[in-house]
């Protein structure tokens, strides 16, 4: 269990248990990471048999956006319509650039008439905040974000509220309680199946992640590090900036191609001048049912003719076996082997700007990024952005794996399903009955 003989300033408590982590830095901060606990296998079958529980996001956020002309902000930012937007729901917010490319998308929770807290949020909102006349207090808190996710996840959190939280309906919020410190729950997550979060003080994040941790012992918790996380986006069907695109800076193009180049780690088997390959509209990944054009908003009109004649869409794409065991049977010839396929995901490092080309018979047709090892599925998987006309499910396709100028590996895919996973979705799952 937990060692309370370690303290730091993290959301979660330290573990003795063989645990991996890694030191990252982040804006010239050091930050501690756990990378892995019971092993990447364990892990990733978690949201599947019991649930997990990560902390990674808890240094990601909130912004707080409060004051009478909030909402006016975030209309005039988010593809989303905000007409019906209660007291104590959520929306998944998607802010785009003038020419529709995603600079930014996260939870908003709507806390009051005029305050929102924006998760996961980049400084998107305050830049185009900057220099308007919004009357908008914007100030970025230090707080926890637990993710609990799997079948079991709805128990672990009864056991340690002590209460039933069966009235929370998805993308909805309220506030309980676990060992004496009020905590807010929302039913939201990236795995596709049941899954909730949790949010608070990080000064309380370290009792409140152990006692989860304990109550779900014998609901089949895992704790779910870094090197596993990113899998469960994949098969879930939620693409990821920084992952399985990376959202466009909103600098002019020479700065940008310079923050880039210093931030991310790019990666794959398209130019890395090549910028455009990298980064999304609401479109491409998907999103395209959350454009609301009942109101104005940067990108509008982009979207609009977008959306009207959508050229490219997201696929899941499904590798083929023997393509991928030549990959790892390179490492055992004599000569250059391929680009190593790192389990569970690859490359194993993020941030990332990962772009490989897919073709079909010879000719681009879009890229790959957000490659995983599905443990569950015994399948590797990556994410497509290709064109409408060959995204038909079965179609045959080549994903050129490897980095750009150096060797490369063709390998067959199949276009299948998006979302992949497709079971007990959360968005349509009734937690009523659950027993």
């Amino acid at each position: 269990m937990a060692d309370s003989t370690f303290t730091a300033p993290m959301a979660t408590p330290f573990y003795k248990d063989h645990v991996l982590y890694h030191v990252i830095e982040s804006a010239g901060v050091p930050t501690i990471r756990a990378w892995e606990f019971h092993g990447w296998q364990a892990e990733s079958m978690s949201w599947k048999n019991g649930c997990y529980i990560h902390a990674g996001l808890s240094n990601t956020g909130p912004l707080s956006l409060k004051g009478p002309d909030a909402l006016k902000l975030l209309e005039s930012l988010c593809i989303n319509s905000f007409a019906k937007f209660p007291i104590g729901s959520m929306k998944h917010a998607v802010m785009c650039d003038e020419n529709g490319l995603i600079g930014a998308h996260g939870i908003i929770e709507r806390k009051s008439e005029d305050e929102f807290q924006f998760f996961a949020a980049p400084p998107w909102p305050l830049q185009k905040l900057a220099g308007t006349s919004y009357r908008v207090e914007a100030k970025r808190r230090t707080d926890y974000l637990f993710q609990i996710a799997g079948p079991t996840s709805l128990k672990t959190l009864e056991k340690v509220t002590c209460e039933s939280l069966r009235d929370i309906r998805f993308l909805r919020f309220r506030d309980s309680q676990i060992d004496g410190a009020k905590v807010e729950v929302a039913r939201i997550g990236m795995t596709g199946n049941l899954a909730y979060e949790l949010h608070g003080p990080i000064e309380d994040g370290p009792k409140i992640y152990d006692a989860v941790y304990r109550a779900g012992q014998e609901f089949g918790i895992e704790r779910l590090g870094w090197g596993t996380y990113l899998v469960n986006h994949v098969e879930g069907g939620f693409p990821q900036v920084t992952w399985t695109f990376i959202p466009v800076p909103g600098i002019p193009d020479e700065a940008a191609r310079t923050f880039i180049s210093q931030f991310y780690k790019t990666s794959g088997s398209v130019d890395p001048s090549n910028l455009r390959a990298r980064f999304r509209t609401p479109v491409e990944v998907g999103w395209h049912h959350m454009c609301k054009f009942d109101h104005d908003f940067l990108g509008r009109a982009a979207l609009e003719a977008e959306v009207a004649h959508p050229k490219r869409t997201v696929v899941t794409l499904r590798w083929n076996p023997e393509d991928v065991l030549d990959i790892f049977a390179s490492l055992l010839r004599p000569g250059d082997a391929y680009k190593p396929l790192d389990l569970p995901y690859a490359p194993n490092v993020w941030p990332q700007a990962h772009a490989d080309h897919i073709t079909k018979d010879g000719w681009q047709i879009g890229f790959s990024s957000g490659t995983i090892y599905s443990y569950y599925f015994r399948e590797v998987l990556s994410m497509g952005c290709i064109d409408v006309d060959a995204s038909k499910i079965g179609s045959e396709v080549i994903v050129q794996w490897g980095d750009h100028g150096r060797k490369i590996k063709n390998v067959r895919a199949t276009v299948e399903r998006f979302p992949y996973l497709t079971e007990g979705r959360n968005s349509q799952l009734d937690v009523s009955g659950l027993k």
